[in-house]
């Protein structure tokens, strides 16, 4: 490997045509596509982070970056062969997670990207014919589901999985919007499309299962679970201008490298090619941005709509409007906000809104700004700085400036600052530029448009035209290294320039074909070309002929250089081959291993060379050239690279490509021999100013000062007035104050003495009524002490009575008792006799009957007795069982209510614990309760009077205002009288002046011709 070594550090550019292509990696940072890179910017500090893109890439097509901002996923072409790369990108710097090379089903290219909510899948679709969406497991390289999504060849523009619901995902295309549910390892359709079908370009998830999708004829389409619940159409405002504005892009010659017709960014060509039929062109949707309160759309050129969800209804209602600005560097104003809004994206935080467009801008808009705009239209700002639309064409820098100065098939020159990686001056014209050198002072530039070659002044706000040659289409250009002359060509013939005159002082010709690259000795005194037709030729200035020339028709030149010394010229074209050129002849050959190398550069040590290849790499390598494969490749732009420079003092490499970016290298040597060239002088700070220019800021400036003393004198007297009418106001407020305060000191001592008089009043009666009270209290307690004696005596009485009835009827008791004793005695003996007597008498008569009938119902008896116990025994051995059923049953029961019982005992027991828990909580918020009531009375009371103080206050700012309006009246009186007296003295200032003019000519007639030496006249 060499021991050169080139690290990036800078990037200015961007590719749109990538899907996806702009997205927050947090509040700060984004990531965006440029070159063969992925670039982390800071938008606060400025500074990018480079994420490189895989070895032997062919470009980008799509990006996706995880919820969780944990990963990245990239979509590429390497070695004709698709490739998925997934970065981590929470390690520094950014490394490989896993890479998706290996396919068992067909595929050219995917084409759009999203991971699931969770990070752990990855939805892929890939182009026409085959048109599969993969669902990939992606930390096992494993397809969960594979689904071709369509048969017809259509272009599908986007997919996406549910931000809520893994297993949903969304495709939308050309005629096609599908919602498909993964389950069981396939990926199922669940919605049937109906009515007429649509060119679906965008969609976007703004609920759970609702999806936004727009359309190429600026329709805006709401689905719920796969049916259609809302729709509207996007207003067309200033048709005419758009489509004047596409069809100008068409017309122009290679202005960019447009994607193919499956790339899931729709292209201008397609756009062109369906809106040909049409007269009007419908805004289209190209781009939707879901946040919390709705979502926002890109609606057709330079326009972007936010609309809210309207509360309780299942629809959305334009909010803002946000337009990109016009920018007054353009050629054509009033056209460069036409350009398509491909991409956007909202911050984590929702406060920034940024978007890249279809001319390779990115644009951002801070959402508290539209909402201050209410009925206006918000306008978007550079997010950075203004970049390149189209191929890079030249490149040049200077040796007393940081300057970069670029030339771009999108019709501008631009000039950057390889320091502060800055864009310094831009400026557009109505021709492409081909070619540009920038002077070594870095105060002019010499740029070869379609039209002319110019001669322009880079002043401090503009790049100005001071000579014109009319030179058309020149391809290259180049100040000498003094900076006296320069060269430029026109098709085989190099036109030379003295820089002094600006005159043409030679002409060198000699090549048959276009001449591709020109470049000068160290000391400016030979010119060495290389051309289509094969030769490479060195030119001797001073005598305009070839001193030596190398001619090989096979080969077609792209690029040449020169060693320091001036004796070896390297040399790289057609034939895949680097040439060492001496005396004419082709020292050595060093293979470019099956790449076309299109650009080369030497450092001015000569210990480092630097190559440039048609697949967009850079090579660096040691000085002399190993005879082996000995150099570091890096990967850096997307497109063949056109120019390459280092610059003066060798520490940085410059690139730029067919894809619009330029890039910015660190190169050293490991060996660190020869590298270091100490600036013995800083870079110039000096910029160019015209005289006009100056002079109308001058003038401005002068209008400004006497403007700026006005205003100090005017104000000076307002404060004068303001500063009496105060004092005078402090004095009479003053004096109203001591009025008041000795009012109320009197009010006060009167109180004061008043209170006195009640203190006293207030303790006499307190006295009169304590001696009151105890009187009362003892003629109550003698009346009490007489009352009670005589109750008590009167309970004696009633006690002894009492005694004395209990007596007596004890007594009465006895002798009833014993008289009713006799009583039933005499009875019993009495009915006893008689009762014997009339047993006897029955007896005899009937004992004989009784005995018979005896004898028959005993028997009958006996008979129905015995049916009787034979029913009853059978009757209680039935009840008998059921009664063993039932309590064997009713044991059960008592088991299972024992448990409930002893369950729900615990339940109370618990209730019961929690309702003393809860009584005691309650205790504690009624406490607070009462405590928060009392702090609300007191904050009214406290309202109260501040209402009162505020009422008082107003009283005041009443009367004042009114004293205000009187002083205003009586300045305008005073006003008008100065006035009056200014013109009173005018006139007497003109008498004046008239009268001094007289007296002075009076004192130059009475002047005597000859005076006296030595005494001076005196006036």
């Amino acid at each position: 490997m060499s021991t050169v070594v080139a690290q990036w550090l800078h990037v200015f550019g961007l590719r749109a045509h990538v899907a996806n292509n702009i997205f927050f990696f947090d509040e700060q940072i984004i990531i965006y596509p440029s070159g063969n890179h992925c670039v982390k910017y800071n938008v606060d500090q400025k500074w990018q982070k480079c994420i490189p893109g895989s070895d032997k890439s062919q470009g980008m097509l799509a990006l996706s970056i995880s919820p969780n901002r944990r990963y990245l996923a990239i979509s590429e072409i390497v070695q004709e062969k698709p490739v998925i790369t997934i970065y981590e990108l929470s390690s520094i710097p950014c490394r490989k997670r896993k890479v998706l090379n290996t396919f068992d089903f067909p595929v050219q290219k995917f084409i759009s990207m999203a991971f699931s909510p969770d990070s752990k899948y990855l939805l892929t679709q890939t182009s026409p014919p085959e048109s599969n969406l993969v669902y990939w497991l992606w930390e096992k390289q494993k397809v969960m589901a594979i689904i071709r999504t369509d048969t017809q060849n259509n272009p599908i523009y986007q997919v996406s999985i549910n931000p809520q619901d893994n297993t949903q995902v969304c495709v939308t295309g050309n005629g096609m919007f599908k919602l498909l549910r993964f389950a069981e390892g396939t990926l199922k359709q669940t919605n049937f499309q109906r009515g007429e079908s649509q060119n679906y370009l965008a969609h976007a998830w703004v609920a759970e299962d609702k999806v936004i999708v727009g359309t190429d004829t600026g329709k805006l389409f709401l689905f719920e679970s796969g049916d259609q619940r809302w729709e509207t159409n996007i207003m067309v405002k200033e048709p005419t201008a758009s489509s004047k504005n596409l069809e100008v892009i068409h017309e122009s010659e290679s202005l960019v490298e447009f994607p193919p017709v499956s790339s899931p960014v729709p292209s201008f060509e397609q756009i062109v090619t369906t809106s040909s039929h049409n007269q009007l062109v419908m805004p289209r949707v190209f781009a939707i941005a879901a946040y919390s309160k709705g979502f926002a759309c890109s609606a057709g050129p330079g326009r972007v709509l936010l609309f809210e969800k309207i509360e309780e209804k299942d629809f959305y209602r334009e909010s803002r409007e946000i337009r990109i600005p016009v920018d007054p560097q353009s050629n054509d104003p009033s056209q460069s906000d036409k350009q398509d809004i491909l991409c956007m994206c909202f911050s984590p935080s929702e406060e920034t809104l940024v978007a890249s467009t279809s001319k390779n801008q990115i644009y951002s808009i801070t959402m508290s700004l539209t909402e201050i705009s209410k009925g206006e239209p918000a306008h978007f700002e550079y997010l950075m700085y203004p970049l390149h639309s189209a191929s890079i064409t030249g490149l040049s820098t200077c040796i007393r400036k940081p300057l970069i100065a670029t030339c771009s098939l999108d019709r501008s020159v631009r000039i950057w600052n390889y320091e502060s990686n800055t864009l310094e001056l831009f400026k557009e014209y109505q021709e492409e530029a081909y070619t540009i050198s920038l002077h070594p002072s870095g105060h002019f530039v010499v740029v070869g448009f379609a039209d002319k070659l110019r001669l322009m002044n880079l002043l401090i706000d503009d790049i100005r035209s001071f000579k014109e040659y009319s030179i058309r289409g020149c391809r290259e250009c180049a100040f000498s290294n003094g900076g006296h002359l320069f060269a430029a060509i026109n098709g085989n013939v190099i036109h030379v320039f003295t820089t002094t005159s600006l005159e043409n002082i030679t002409n060198l010709k000699g090549h048959t074909g276009k001449i591709r690259s020109i470049v000068w000795n160290a000391d400016d005194s030979k010119l060495i070309s290389g051309g289509t037709d094969g030769a490479i030729y060195e030119w001797n200035l001073s005598s305009g002929k070839r001193e030596t020339e190398c001619v090989l028709k096979s080969c077609s030149y792209n690029c040449v250089t020169v060693s320091p010394d001036g004796r070896i010229i390297f040399a790289v074209g057609s034939d895949q081959t680097l040439k060492e050129i001496a005396d004419s002849s082709v020292l050595r050959e060093m293979s470019a291993f099956d790449v076309v190398y299109t650009a080369i550069v030497i450092s001015h040590s000569g210990r480092m060379m630097f190559v440039g290849t048609s697949v967009g790499t850079i090579r660096a390598m040691k000085y002399p050239l190993p005879l082996q494969k000995e150099f570091n490749e890096y990967q850096a732009h997307a497109g063949p690279i056109t120019k390459m420079l280092l610059t003066f003092d060798d520490q940085y490499l410059l690139t730029t490509a067919e894809d619009g970016c330029l890039f910015t290298w660190k190169v050293f040597d490991k060996d660190g021999r020869g590298i270091k060239r100490e600036r013995e002088v800083g870079f110039a700070e000096e910029v160019l100013v015209t005289k006009t220019d100056m002079e109308e800021k001058a003038q401005i400036m002068l209008e400004l000062k006497t403007r700026v003393e006005e205003l100090k004198m005017e104000n000076e007297y307002q404060l004068r007035l303001k500063d009496m009418n105060y004092s005078e106001k402090i004095k009479e407020l003053t004096d109203k104050f001591l009025q008041e305060m000795e009012s109320l000191k009197t009010k006060n001592q009167v109180l004061r003495t008043e209170k006195e008089k009640q203190d006293i009043s207030h303790r006499e009666r307190i006295e009169d009524l304590l001696d009151k009270q105890n009187r009362e209290l003892q003629d109550l307690e003698c009346c009490n002490n007489q009352k009670l004696l005589l109750e008590y005596e009167k309970y004696q009485e009633l006690q002894l009575k009492s005694q004395r009835m209990q007596e007596e009827y004890e007594k009465q008791l006895r002798d009833n008792d014993e008289t009713k004793s006799q009583a039933l005695e005499e009875l019993t003996e009495f009915y006893e006799a008689k009762l014997q007597e009339k047993t006897t008498l029955l007896e005899e008569e009937d004992v004989r009957q009784q005995l018979r009938e005896f004898e028959e119902t005993k028997k009958q008896i006996e008979e129905d007795e015995d049916r009787e116990i034979q029913d009853i025994k059978i009757k209680y051995e039935k009840k008998l069982r059921e009664e063993k059923e039932s309590n064997l049953r009713l044991k059960g029961e008592t088991g299972i209510m024992r448990k409930k019982f002893s369950s729900l005992q615990k339940e109370i027991e618990e209730r019961t614990n929690d309702i003393e828990m809860l009584k005691g909580e309650q205790e504690k918020l009624q406490g607070v309760i009462r405590s928060l009531e009392k702090d609300i009375q007191g904050l009214k009371r406290e309202i109260q009077e501040r209402d009162e103080t505020i009422q008082d206050k107003e009283k005041r700012i009443y009367d004042l205002k009114k004293k205000n309006q009187e002083l205003e009246k009586f300045k305008f009186v005073l006003d008008y009288k100065i006035k009056e007296l200014k013109k009173q003295i005018e006139p007497r200032e003109n008498e004046i002046k008239e009268m001094k003019e007289q007296i002075q000519e009076v004192c130059a007639a009475s002047t005597p011709q000859t005076m006296p030496r030595g005494k001076p006249w005196r006036n």
